[in-house]
């Protein structure tokens, strides 16, 4: 009777093992999220880097490790310097002059503190012809924007763009 106990639990407690590493897989899976900025909009701009604040303190707060990517192209590249980028179609205006330190800190905050990992297209930033010295600190150059989106894609990474 002993052994058909000790059977007993220890059946039960290998399905317990398999169940939660099964649930951490899934979690761990989830946890993976591409965000997309090829807008101008400093209004959008701003929900989107709210979205990521709150999607990183749902994971934190349910013990995840989240992996979350922020990929700027065309458009996006606005909030990515202090340049003014004059005379290209991707110019500051006053919407977002009036903006852009409190955007600054919110990147760098979730650069520095959050770990989320920032890429440009560097295909956009070449043809304005932009240094790379003048794109903020802790933004990665990739070739192609959309390519990296892609790429991270088929490595399970949900993609998020915020409307």
């Amino acid at each position: 009777m002993f052994r058909t106990i000790t059977k007993l639990f220890t059946a039960f407690g290998l399905s317990l093992l398999m169940a939660f590493s099964i649930t951490a897989q899934a979690a761990d899976d989830g946890a993976k999220v591409v965000y997309h900025v090829d807008f101008k909009d400093p209004t959008r701009y701003s929900a989107t880097l709210t979205s990521i604040n709150n999607i990183m303190n749902y994971y934190e707060s349910e013990l995840m490790e989240p992996e979350v990517h922020l990929v700027f192209v065309g458009f996006g590249l606005r909030f990515t310097t202090d340049n003014a980028l004059k005379g290209t179609p991707y110019e500051h205006d006053k919407k977002l002059l009036d903006r852009r330190d409190e955007f600054k800190g919110r990147l760098n905050a979730l650069i520095d503190v959050r770990g989320v990992k920032v890429h440009l297209c560097d295909k956009t930033r070449d043809e304005v012809g932009l240094p790379q010295a003048e794109v903020y600190k802790g933004i990665e150059f990739t070739p192609s924007g959309v390519a990296k989106i892609a790429i991270l894609q088929s490595e399970g990474y949900a993609y998020l763009k915020v409307q």
